[in-house]
């Protein structure tokens, strides 16, 4: 019997590492067999298209590739991590915590494409990873949502202020905030749980968001067990 996927998503910046740390802990002290995976895997050879991307070898500006490109090479990278590191577990009913997965592609690609074509890329997308590559459907996905100006920040404060280290989706801040948009249209038609991260134009402290997030897992277990 498969286990869960529960996936994190959100703008640079935007606390999936951190509070998918925090989930993976709570899990795992409450005696769950849970892992967590992170997408891309940048050490795997499997990303080296991605790698090669990022570093502007393709071009230097995000849209110099093109969405169903740049989605296969991310696509590829999860099918290896999927089949040499967390099938097994998760057909045996194990729970995953992924820090990215499918859903960023559906966020960061539909950005590049008039609004108009989102539902178009969306179809082929899922149909693409979790019908032809045999890719898990996330069981839910919590989408941690920062206002893409925060989100620049967040990241010059990560780099020190020296934007050198920025890739080309993070140099982009139009492209960001296309993002952004993308992101709230995904989250709306596809019932992701939303957590507003920032208030007043700050960052909410890393427990406040972590108790909204622990209330979305608790109300989506709820409900599964309802079924």
């Amino acid at each position: 019997m498969n286990g869960k996927l529960i996936v994190f998503e959100g703008l640079d910046g935007s606390g999936k590492k951190t509070q998918s740390d925090k989930l993976l802990r709570h899990m795992t002290e409450a005696g769950m067999n849970v892992r967590k995976v992170e997408f891309p895997d940048y050490s795997s050879p499997s990303a080296s298209l991605i790698n090669m991307y990022l570093a502007g070898e393709f071009g230097t500006a995000p849209g110099d590739v093109n969405p169903y490109a740049a989605s296969s090479f991310y696509a590829v990278d999860r099918y290896a991590s999927y089949k040499k590191c967390w099938a097994d577990f998760y057909q045996s009913g194990g729970i995953i915590i992924a820090d990215r997965y499918t859903t960023s592609n559906a966020i960061h690609q539909c950005s590049k494409l008039p609004e108009e074509q989102w539902d178009s890329f969306l179809d082929w997308l899922f149909d693409y990873e979790y019908r032809l590559l045999g890719l898990p459907k996330p069981d839910q996905v919590i989408y941690l949502r920062v206002d893409p100006d925060v989100s620049q920040r967040l990241l010059s404060e990560r780099y020190h202020n020296d934007e050198s280290k920025k890739d080309v989706h993070e140099k982009d801040v139009s492209y960001l905030k296309r993002s952004g948009a993308a992101a709230a249209y995904c989250a709306e038609k596809l019932g992701w749980d939303v957590v507003e991260c920032v208030k007043e134009k700050e960052m909410r402290s890393i427990d406040d968001i972590f108790n909204d997030i622990l209330d979305f897992v608790h109300n989506a277990q709820k409900r599964a067990k309802e079924l």
